[in-house]
């Protein structure tokens, strides 16, 4: 599923660090060797559709390179209110 991030990434957590990353053989055949965290956050995401949601979103950063976000708990965290319409 495609998303744009609207808006800041708050309650950022750091949720693994190290080989602690199941992911971490693929993150660094991809990107390179550093020291990688996985980290999740809340913000304001517009779907494909063109949706807003808020969303809570998991990605992978290692010492200034970062990996693609994903987007997790779909409709768990709530509907963002309406946009406003242009009149």
């Amino acid at each position: 599923m495609y998303f744009e991030i609207v808006g800041p990434i708050t309650s950022i957590e750091r949720v693994a660090v190290g080989t602690s990353i199941r992911q971490l053989s693929r993150l660094r055949r991809r990107h390179g060797r550093g020291r990688w965290r996985k980290l999740k956050g809340v913000a304001m995401v517009r779907l494909a559709g063109g949706e807003l949601r808020r969303a809570e979103i998991h990605w992978y950063e290692a010492q200034g390179s970062s990996a693609p976000f994903r987007r997790r708990d779909r409709g768990q965290l709530g509907h963002a209110p309406p946009a406003e319409q242009p009149a």
